[in-house]
């Protein structure tokens, strides 16, 4: 049993070792890449070299680590794994009366020690520094790419009552040819229309030059006026929407964000809906790949390690590739985004089953 857990210690350290180091080691690639892309944008004299590491890597590097954790999972799994099996190693455990099933405990335990990781990151960390990331990419990199205007706004304020904005602008904070109506299950009672209203703070709006309708069955009563502070439940960032904001958003953010949009009757939600179930299926990912790499490179192949390492990338792309097909099928509203998130991982754990059991025993 203590050859075991040794055994098992050193599956770990190799396999998250591993990773790390794969990680590292791209990223280092990654940012000389980027920065000779973006070495002319960098050149502004308002911009320190301090402020570009701090305000930009430090928030790109935990962004990258995300996006492809699962895929150097996926490279870490099949390069060590292959290492043992090229030595040996792995028939070796065998041969003690160690089971595949056994041998797969340590590999579990990584796998579940970097989603762990992982999933938290991206619940919680990654968020406000992709906020960070995205103001200084809009200010410098992507001028201009961020939503400052929005046409043909309608929401529900609350229970009956719905708010319609002709155009919005961000920069003036004001809206155009606004419209309130307030219903009594299917019956109008009220109708306030107004040539522009300007967002004040959280909540406050100042309607300018407005008429109210107030209907009273067969009467109508008119109020008009110039200027009048009210309190309305939203704000511009619920119509104001890009396609980033999700990636600024923590989990428990977007769960809000999600169940107030749709409870205001707001569509174009499903890049949120997809990005949170995104994130627990990435979770679930870190095992399926783990289970995939080992049950491939746990034998000697006539191609050697490379054999296994181009299997490995073929898969691995597959699967990145097949995630980003199904999220554009969620996008254009063929299937759930909760569906869309989950089906990799469903085909995918079929073909770890079956990778499993071809595994030697």
């Amino acid at each position: 049993m203590n050859t075991f857990k040794r055994i098992d210690k050193y599956i770990i350290k190799q396999f998250i070792g591993t990773f790390v180091f794969a990680m590292a080691g791209i990223i280092l690639i990654v940012i000389v890449f980027d920065i000779n892309e973006k070495f002319d944008k960098f050149m502004v004299p308002e911009l320190t070299v301090k402020e570009i590491v701090t305000k930009y890597y430090v928030n790109f590097i935990p962004y990258f680590i995300s996006m492809f954790a699962s895929l150097f999972t996926f490279i870490a799994v099949i390069y060590f794994t292959s290492k043992l099996a090229d030595k040996s190693e792995i028939i070796a455990m065998l041969s003690t009366g160690m089971s595949f099933d056994r041998l797969m405990l340590p590999y579990g335990v990584s796998a579940a020690i970097i989603a762990v990781s992982m999933f938290f990151l991206s619940a919680f960390v990654i968020p406000p520094a992709n906020k960070q990331r995205l103001d200084f990419e809009y200010s410098y990199i992507k001028k201009n790419k961020k939503v400052e205007y929005a046409q043909n706004v309608q929401l529900e304020v609350e229970q009956g009552v719905f708010a319609y904005f002709d155009m919005y602008t961000n920069k003036a904070g004001m809206g155009y040819r606004f419209s309130l109506e307030r219903f009594d299950g299917k019956k109008l009672v009220s109708r306030l229309t107004a040539n522009s209203i300007k967002y004040d703070s959280l909540y406050k709006w100042t309607i300018i030059d407005y008429i109210i309708r107030d209907f009273d069955g067969m009467y109508e009563n008119i109020t008009t006026g110039t200027r009048r502070d009210t309190t309305l439940m939203f704000v511009p960032a619920d119509f104001l929407i890009s396609e980033n904001d999700c990636e600024t958003m923590t989990s428990p953010e977007l769960a809000r964000h999600i169940n107030r949009q749709k409870k205001r009757g707001i569509g174009n939600i499903q890049t949120f809906e997809i990005e949170y179930h995104k994130r627990f299926a990435n979770a679930f990912s870190f095992f399926i790949l783990t289970v995939i790499g080992v049950s491939l490179s746990s034998y000697k192949r006539k191609g050697g390690m490379g054999m296994n390492i181009g299997i490995g990338l073929g898969l691995s792309f597959s699967y990145i590739l097949f995630m980003t097909v199904t999220s554009s099928f969620a996008v254009g509203g063929l299937v759930s985004p909760m569906i869309a998130s989950w089906i990799p991982n469903i085909v995918y754990t079929f073909i770890a089953i079956y990778l499993y059991r071809k595994a030697p025993r």
